[in-house]
């Protein structure tokens, strides 16, 4: 018979779990520069010692953050994913759902672009540091693409999820620096880019484009690489 109980945790848990939250709520309310390591261990009750103990450094604490904000992403997506079985349906849920749970941090978004721009970041997206966020966006973008009933060659669906992670990244881009009322001109690009999408799914099944369009994906795997 199992345990409904939550496992009670040891103090080294605890305190962990303390500092963690207490440095999320402040990059949420003070964003990345306004965020130290001395003010974290002061809202959290300890030392500068301890927090350094859980936690090496400030951008350790950002990848926490990449980790919560992307498990929200997933625990919003994948119920309204039920609901669909079209594919650009299902990707428009996946990337407005993103947009959502980036939201709370848009006025201190420019900072953390500064902070994560140099590719030898530890906290760029594609940093191996961020491999666990950036797994659970692509985690969503394959149930996107494995859950549609769209007639697609089976290559294409292994190699699409790639595609769409760069695009979720680039239209996070383009969010940072969106400054129309509820980021209108991002839901905008999205709706487009989502409507050529949806003209251009069915090229795939036509023997004469597919090898281009293999190219193109591949290019794609490049970057990511």
């Amino acid at each position: 018979m199992f345990s409904s109980e939550a496992p009670v945790l040891t103090k080294s848990e605890r305190t962990r779990a303390q500092i963690r939250e207490v440095a999320l709520r402040s990059f949420r309310e003070r964003g990345y520069d306004g965020t130290t390591i001395r003010l974290i261990a002061q809202e959290a009750g300890v030392s500068v010692g301890t927090t350094n103990y859980h936690f090496a450094s400030k951008n350790q604490l950002v990848q926490e953050l990449y980790l919560d904000v992307q498990q929200a992403h997933r625990d919003a997506a994948e119920p309204m994913l039920a609901a669909s079985d079209d594919l650009v349906e299902r990707l428009r849920i996946v990337y407005s759902s993103g947009l959502d749970q980036l939201e709370p941090y848009h006025a201190f978004a420019p900072e953390f672009l500064s902070a994560a721009v140099s590719p030898r970041s530890p906290i760029n997206p594609l940093s191996e540091e961020s491999a666990p966020a950036l797994a659970i966006i692509e985690g969503l973008f394959r149930d996107a693409v494995d859950g549609s009933t769209d007639r697609l060659p089976d290559d294409f669906r292994d190699r699409l999820p790639h595609a769409f992670v760069l695009a979720h990244l680039l239209l996070a881009l383009f969010w940072v620096y969106d400054r129309s009322p509820d980021r209108r001109r991002t839901r905008a690009l999205l709706d487009r880019g989502l409507r050529l999408l949806k003209l251009a799914l069915p090229l795939t099944r036509l023997p004469l484009l597919r090898a281009p369009l293999r190219e193109m994906l591949d290019l794609v795997a490049d970057v990511r690489s």
